[in-house]
């Protein structure tokens, strides 16, 4: 089975190229932000609160 690529939401490209500003979309932190599966990026406190999970995680 093939593991499917995160993308940026906004820019398309997976998370090693994407060059958009990073900050959690929730609380607005630049701190250790990850893109997650729905494209978007978070936190660690947001991704745990919410149980996303990073490419590298799953």
């Amino acid at each position: 089975m093939e593991r499917k690529i995160f993308q940026c939401y906004v820019c398309g490209q997976p998370e090693d190229r994407c060059s958009c500003d990073k900050y959690c979309v929730l609380c607005h932190s630049d701190y250790g932000v990850r893109l997650t599966e729905d494209g978007q990026y978070y936190c660690l406190d947001c991704r745990d609160a919410c149980d996303y999970k990073t490419q590298d995680a799953v």
